[in-house]
């Protein structure tokens, strides 16, 4: 499985959450499968976005997308950092 992990601040979090809700279709058809979100339990508008993709090169695409660059602005979106993971193992405990 291929994960991306975004780790990002933004402006207000309903306003972020508002958009990221209204983009759900269009990362599906990019390719996500599934995400979490977090948030950091010192600031509420930190955001940690970890989502399974079909591929990295489709996750890449799609966060690379100018389309995605202007959706991000909208949103209140502040220096992203995209981690493109492979899974390597899993277990549950």
């Amino acid at each position: 499985m291929q994960y991306v992990l975004i780790i990002h601040q933004v402006e207000s979090y309903p306003a972020w959450k508002t958009l990221f809700d209204q983009a759900a279709e269009i990362r599906k058809r990019a390719g996500e499968i599934s995400y979490q979100l977090l948030r950091y339990d010192t600031d509420a508008n930190r955001i940690v976005h970890f989502s399974a993709w079909s591929s990295l090169d489709d996750a890449r695409r799609f966060f690379e997308s100018a389309a995605l660059v202007e959706i991000r602005e909208q949103a209140g979106v502040i220096a992203p950092e995209f981690i493109y993971l492979q899974e390597i193992e899993h277990e549950v405990l």
